[in-house]
């Protein structure tokens, strides 16, 4: 595929499946490079054997969710300003109904169990900030006096100055009569045209102050909603959750999981019953975060308890949640480059639902049947139907991307030097080479390269080059050692084991030409690639790309430095220094592309600045590329036109240092 291609990549968002089972709804969304966005509406399908319906024509309509007797689905939409919405829309189709209108959008919300109440959470900023006072503007706005441990977010900004606050409005009926403009007037009290009437009913806020919330669930009666509170620490971070129960009639809370019990949460349900399930990690000393084992527990009437195997199951950061199932709960787990479906009973009893070539992103139950949303090696996003026994495709969304031309990547072990497995991929051009080579690592590092089509490695693979990836120590999927094997060793293990791969997919396949090899990485890839090329010498060059650089400045800037560091690399000068890819950048001679996003604060762009400033003084040849506007997400939901332009330096880089042919 060529970089444009990227409007073929439809992904599939998490399904929702009526009561009954007798249909499922969900939503697309794909790059439009002329409108330079993502696109997408919802879908619908009658179970088991409709056609896909486009239920929608919105421009980014997205998080369907079904009111519980299945007649109506909500989900959010941008307003006029663009920014997102519930709208409710009758189960069948027709003119969705606005029923939010929250300042600066809703980030999360839930039905009620009677179907008649909508909660959502909702930031409220803080008086003549973000756009709330018409023509102030963001540079004229007073200072922020910031005092906690955390002040920003990557793909935010500032957080403390516009928490997330929890609301409740009655849900709108899908058939009433629509709102108008109003006409100019000059009214009795001397106002003047009314403002026009965008939603039925008024909203009504269950949470104030400087408190923030994530996560919403009714309890089972209805009579509260279920939240986790988020205060932002004054001197040390705290990654401990908390649960509170809100009454939804406004007469307080209740705690009902305290700090005490050690969990953070990344994940709530309550089943039918009244049963309580999180995803959620013991956190020890409340930032010990590296490979956290993410597992499923139950909150008992005494407390938590874990269902699933700390040191084997890894459901957490694949787009996780739960769906209960009678009795059971549905949760993904990642293991070898897959996430599969698997269903766990109240005993702790694991068994597999879906599995094998599949990447599980979302799923739903209701009448008996699962619905899951998955991508595959041929395909970025398909809905299949889990009914009884067999899995099978939905819809056809990947064809368009098959059609502009990929290749399936070949799984390969290398045994390393210390007797250690090295999982990964091979993926090659058509012919009998010699073909360059170039080496990905990926972000993370506790993420995972995994088996769905992936677009950075087939526009390099259609430009004449074979990739070669894995999943060397440190990454998810391995089991809990396999992922804290680096903790406070990076660049050891972790080095050796990417090495040692690529030596042995050289190995392995004679078409692939060992005296001409590349390497590019990005996040904890962008740490590793900088790492690699200031202790080997053979690549002819690197892209090192909105990197992990330098972690002692990182402490400061990063939205996660205040603990991110401190439990990858450690605390003390010799520590931090004996890790940093700045303290060795004196030994790097490979010419290096430095990418980066002018508004990532997840790595910030200092990291990069720094690093290339480095690269120059010395006379090691380097470029830099900064994207404006864009975060640390750029090559995943970027804006369409960067992702091109950045494919385009890319290719152009490695044409110039390592050409094909």
């Amino acid at each position: 595929m060529r970089s444009h291609d990227i409007e073929a990549l439809v992904s599939v968002g998490r399904p929702a499946v009526a009561p009954d089972g007798s249909f499922t709804v969900f939503a697309t969304s794909r790059p439009d490079i002329a409108a330079n966005r993502n696109v997408g509406q919802l879908w619908r399908i009658d179970l088991p054997d409709g056609a896909p319906r486009r239920l929608t024509r919105g421009t980014s309509d997205t998080a369907p969710r079904l009111s519980p007797d299945g007649t109506r689905i909500a989900f959010l939409r941008g307003d006029a300003k663009g920014k997102p919405q519930v709208h409710v829309v009758d189960a069948a189709g027709g003119e969705p109904v606005q029923a939010t209108d929250a300042v600066l959008g809703v980030e999360d919300y839930a039905w009620s169990p009677d179907g008649a109440t909508i909660a959502y959470l909702a930031r409220v900023p803080e008086k003549g900030r973000y756009g709330s006072v018409e023509g102030l503007d963001a540079s004229a706005e007073a200072p922020r006096h910031i005092t906690g441990i955390r002040w920003h977010a990557n793909g935010m900004g500032y957080v403390a100055d516009r928490p997330a606050h929890v609301f409740v409005i009655a849900a709108p009926a899908t058939d009433s009569e629509p709102f108008y403009e109003p006409a100019a007037a000059v009214l009795p009290d001397d106002t003047t045209t009314p403002k026009k009437t965008l939603v039925a009913a008024e909203a009504r806020p269950l949470t104030e102050g400087t408190t923030s919330h994530s996560g919403l669930a009714f309890t089972a009666d209805g009579r509260d909603l279920l939240t986790v509170p988020d205060d932002i620490e004054p001197d040390r971070r705290d990654l401990r959750s908390r649960v509170v129960a809100i009454a939804v009639d406004g007469s307080g809370e209740r705690e009902v999981l305290g700090t005490d019990a050690g969990l953070s949460l990344y994940g709530l349900e309550v089943a039918p019953d009244g049963a309580i399930a999180m995803l959620a990690h013991e956190v020890g000393d409340g930032v010990d975060f590296v490979a956290p084992g993410v597992g499923l527990w139950l909150l008992d009437a005494d407390g938590p308890r874990r269902l699933t195997d700390a040191e084997t199951i890894d459901l957490g950061e694949v787009g996780s949640h739960i769906t209960p199932s009678g009795d059971d709960f549905l949760v993904q787990d990642r293991t070898r480059g897959r996430v599969r479906l698997v269903r766990v009973s109240r005993a702790g009893e694991l068994t597999e639902v879906l599995g094998d070539e599949v990447e599980v992103n979302g799923h739903a139950a209701g009448g008996g049947r699962i619905v899951a949303s998955v991508a595959r090696p041929e395909s970025y996003g398909e809905l299949v139907l889990f009914d009884g026994d067999d899995a099978r495709p939905l819809t056809t969304f990947g064809a368009a991307a098959a059609a502009s031309g990929i290749v399936l990547p070949t799984e390969l072990t290398v045994t390393g030097r210390d007797g250690y497995p090295v999982h990964g991929w091979v993926a090659t051009p058509e012919g009998e080479g010699p073909f360059p080579v170039i080496l990905q690592i990926h972000g993370g590092p506790y993420a995972a390269y995994g088996i769905h089509l992936f677009d950075e490695t087939q526009v390099l693979v259609d430009a004449g080059y074979a990739v070669v990836y894995c999943n060397p120590r440190g990454s998810a999927g391995y089991g809990r050692a396999h992922g804290r094997s680096i903790r406070r060793e990076m660049g050891t293990v972790d080095f050796a084991d990417v090495i040692d791969f690529l030596e042995g997919a050289i190995a392995d396949d004679e078409r692939l030409d060992g005296e001409r090899v590349g390497i590019q990485g990005g996040s904890y890839g962008g740490y590793l690639t900088a790492w690699v090329i200031a202790h080997d010498h053979r690549f002819a060059g690197a892209i090192v790309e909105r990197g992990f650089l330098e972690p002692q400045s990182f402490q400061g800037t990063s939205d996660i430095g205040s603990f991110f560091g401190d439990e990858y690399v450690g605390v003390s000068a010799d520590d931090i220094a004996r890790q940093s890819p700045m303290a060795v950048v004196g030994q790097v001679t490979t010419p290096t592309l430095v990418l980066h996003s002018e508004l990532d604060f997840r790595c910030p762009l200092e990291q990069a600045t720094r690093y290339y400033t480095a690269l120059k003084r010395q006379g090691t040849e380097a470029a830099m590329l900064v994207f404006p506007g864009e975060n640390h997400e750029l090559t995943r939901s970027g804006q369409p036109r960067h992702r091109v332009q950045r494919f385009e330096a890319v290719l152009d880089w490695w044409r110039r240092h390592l050409p094909v042919g």
